[in-house]
Parts: C-alpha cells; structure tokens; sequence
C-alpha cells in the first residue's frame, strides 16, 4: 500500500479539455499569470516610494499582508469551484475581481484605504495562477505537461525583468498609481481570449460550498497575523489571547473539514507525502520570499542608501532566477529522479540564505543582488518539481484541488512572511524617533542620511534575524525534498505508464 501511495499516475487529459485553439488557450494561461507575476514585482519596488507618499509605515506589512490573507483564503475555494463549474467562469470571475481592485488601488489617498483596495484585489487574485496552470496541465500530460510548466514558469522571467524596472521608472518620473493600472490592459486582452477560445464540457451541477471552512480560515489566519504584525504595541495578555484563539479556530477547521461531505481544503490529498511534502516547502517558500520581496528593497534604499533602480535590480535577480530554476528543474526531472532535482533546488536554496544572513549596510549591492539570485534558483527549482509530481500523483478530478494546495499554502507563507517579519521590523524599530519626528519615515525618503544612524542600525538588526529565520526554512525545505520517490524520473514513469496500459 506504501508504494502505491507514492506512485505518480500519468493521466491523459480530461475528456472535457479544449482541444481546438490549444495554443491560444496556452497564451492566455501566460498573459493571466505573467499579469500576477508582474503585480507581485511592480508593487514591491514601489513600496518604500508609496509609503513616503500616503505615510504610515507601521501600517507597511498589511499592503502585503492583506493581499495575500485574501488571496490565500481564496484560493482552495477558486480551486473547488474550478472543478465542479469549469475553468473558465471562475478565472473569468478572478479576473474582474483582480482588475477592479487595481483600479482602485491607484486611487487610495492613504495606508488605510490602499490596504483596503488591496483586499478587493486579492479576492480576485486567488484564481488566476492556479487556475490558469490547471488548465495547463488539462490540455497537455505527461512529459509535454513538464515542458509547458517549464515555459509556464519561464514568463515569470519576464515579469521580472519588466516588473522592477517598469515600476521604478513609474514612481520616479511618473505617479505611482501606474505600478496599478498597468495591469489592466493585460489583464483585458487575457480575459477576451479566454473566453473566445476555451470551450468546456464540464457538467455543471449544485454542490455546496464550503462558507463555514472559508470563513474559520479567514479568522484563524487573520487574529494570528494581526497578533504577529502588532506584537510592537500589543500586551503580552493581548498577544497570547490572539495566538490561542487562532490556534483554537484552527483545529476547529481541521476537525469540520475532516467532517464535512464538500470540504474546501480536501485534507484526505495531505494523506499522499507528495502532497504533504509539496505543500510543505511551498509554505517555507512563501515565508523565504517576503523577507526578500517585502523588505528588501525598503533595506537597500533606506539604509543603504541605492536607488530605487537599484534595489529593483535585487527583485529582478530573484524574480527572472525563479523560472529560470523552474525551466532547468523541468528538464532535471527529465533525466535526474525527482528526488535528486529538489535536492539540488535545496542547497541553492540554503547556499542563498547564507549570503543573506551576511548582509550589512557597508556590502556592495552586489551581494544582495547574488543573495536574492540565489534564492530565486532555489525556490523555482524546488517548486517545479512539486507542482509536476503532485500534477501526476492524483487523478484528474482532483487536480485542481491539489494544484490549488501548492499555490495556497506559498500564498499563506507570503502572508505570514509579511506578518511575521513585519512584526519583528516594527519591534526593531519601535521607538526610533528624535525630537518627536519619525527617524524611519525620513529613512524611506531620499535625501541626506545624517542622523539616521539609530534607525539604520535597528533595520540592520531585524534584517539580519528575519534572514536567520529565512536559513531555517531553507533547512525545512532541503529535509522535505526527501518526500519524493527515488529513483523515479518523468521518462521512466512514462514508460512504466505505457508498460501498465499494454
């Protein structure tokens, strides 16, 4: 029974796949995610340069934090609603959602009202990468689905080229509401190809959705990051209340979702390793990334003093490494076994946070550009090869679910990455101020850097403790690499499928 709970399944594509127009199915797929790759960039090198526009940077981790809380909450239910309804009502839905909170995010007039747009745009956010990959791997199987994942992972590259440069080019010479609007014509054209090339034959029949789970996550999730951003300012008594109330709410959700006939995470899927495994490191990567993406560029630019081009450049390694990783650990698992290519994404992984950990104000921004390449390899190979092995470890009904899991739990690491280290950020510089002005807010502006010495040194500090934090989980993922099978390549288990078959 062991070996056949590990053992991938090849399937062939459901009988409902689009069969006409597969390349322009597949060039939507690119343009919706390359639109969320491209957000997650954009964004993140125009932060320090919105927060000294709208103020409030004790508020700075829930522009981060609250998109992807509701991004991460919808998820699974995208992912439920994608295999019962169809593919494509629901990214269709996802994107209208996405595009409408990117137009009002251009509008906020402050922390407070941006963080709220940003909300409306996760809930739409939450369909559109896992989604647009499930279609992927409806429509091609096998070792053509590896390959595609491969060049699904390569438009990241793109984005990531684009993304930091575009979007310091926005906050300098123009107004930082465009790192907003940019996405929507992308977003427009995507939507309209969708929707005139995909056809579906999926049965649409009532089934109940899971509103009860959804919400128990939500408040699980929210009480426990509202604990961990506040810590600063938040009573021990007051802390240890949230942290006990989420985890009570928590189990609460485990033992109704183990009950309930249509549960919105599928726990039965966690009983395969490949998908304990594959979630696993997907959540450690989601928390290693924020402590790049999130607080980077806000380091590089406030204490060490680049410019915005610059500390993009750091995002830009990181974000073109990714694909790049995902492209060469899709032909890796080609001719290495599974287990072999994920090893290797964990020590580039472990190898990166070494250098991080190293960082200081007196480097050369080289160093945080190699660092956070580094850990751009790391994470894309490891990735890739669980989404393909837990692609091919459940049926094909279940796909969507399983796919869905993957991007949930990273998407809930970037949530709790932004929390948590938010809150050891705003622990470390709690205080900093001098004749009652706010030392880290003139940090965040350009300008002279005299005086600043207290509230440079304190980012220095949380900086390097969030980086320790971050070789940890680079352990955590190298240890769950070993949750694939040996010996076990997509060649050989295509072959051994042909064999079963004849």
């Amino acid at each position: 029974m062991a070996a056949l709970e590990i053992e991938l399944k090849i399937d062939p594509p459901a009988l409902g796949a689009p069969l006409d127009g597969k390349s322009w199915i597949f060039a939507s797929a690119l343009a919706i995610i390359f639109m969320a790759a491209l957000e997650g960039t954009i964004v993140a090198t125009a932060m320090p340069t919105i927060v000294g526009f709208l103020g409030g940077f004790d508020l700075f981790s829930w522009v981060f934090s609250a998109y992807f809380l509701t991004q991460a909450i919808t998820i699974p239910i995208y992912g439920r609603l994608a295999d019962i309804k169809g593919r494509k009502p629901i990214l269709l839905l996802g994107i209208g959602l996405f595009l409408f909170g990117s137009l009002l995010s251009g509008f906020a007039w402050s922390m407070t009202s941006l963080i709220a747009f940003r909300i409306i745009q996760g809930l739409g956010a939450g369909s559109l990468v896992p989604i647009a990959q499930t279609i992927v791997g409806d429509i091609y199987s096998g070792e053509q689905r590896a390959r595609m994942q491969g060049y699904v992972s390569s438009v990241f590259g793109s984005a990531a080229i684009l993304g930091p440069t575009v979007g310091s080019f926005l906050v300098v010479y123009t107004h930082w509401s465009l790192v907003f609007w940019i996405n929507i014509p992308v977003g427009i054209v995507a939507g309209i190809m969708l929707a005139a090339n995909l056809k579906e034959k999926n049965p649409k029949r009532y089934q109940r959705i899971d509103y009860l789970g959804a919400m128990l996550l939500t408040l699980s999730t929210t009480l426990l990051m509202f604990a961990l951003i506040r810590v600063a300012v938040l009573s021990s008594l007051a802390i240890i209340s949230l942290i006990v109330s989420s985890v009570f709410l928590f189990s609460v959700l485990i033992w109704y979702e183990r009950r309930v006939s249509e549960p919105m995470l599928p726990i039965k899927l966690f009983r395969n390793r490949i998908v304990a495994g594959g979630n696993t490191i997907c959540l450690a990567n989601g928390i290693i990334m924020m402590g790049i993406v999130a607080f980077l560029p806000a380091y590089m630019q406030g204490v060490m003093g680049t410019s915005a081009l610059l500390a993009g450049l750091a995002l830009v390694a990181m974000a073109v490494a990714w694909p790049v990783g995902g492209f060469i650990g899709s032909r890796l698992m080609l001719w290495c076994s599974y287990r072999i290519s994920a090893t290797i994404g964990g020590v580039i992984l472990v190898a990166g946070s070494l250098v991080m950990m190293a960082l200081g104000p007196t480097v050369v921004p080289a160093w945080a550009i190699t660092g956070a390449l580094l850990i751009g390899f790391g994470i894309g190979i490891t990735n890739i090869c669980f989404v393909v092995s837990v692609q091919s470890s459940v049926d094909q009904n279940q796909r969507g679910s399983a796919t869905s899991s993957l991007l949930f739990m990273r998407i809930v690491g970037q949530a709790l990455g932004a929390a948590v280290f938010g809150g050891m950020l705003n622990i470390g510089l709690a205080g900093v101020t001098e004749n009652g002005i706010d030392l880290v807010g003139r940090m965040m502006r350009a300008g002279p850097r005299q005086g600043l010495d207290a509230a440079m040194g304190a980012f220095t500090h949380s900086l390097h403790n969030m980086y320790l934090v971050n070789g940890l989980l680079a352990l955590v993922v190298l240890g769950s690499t070993l949750a694939l099978p040996s010996g076990l390549n997509l060649i050989r288990q295509s072959n051994r499928h042909r064999q079963s078959a004849e």
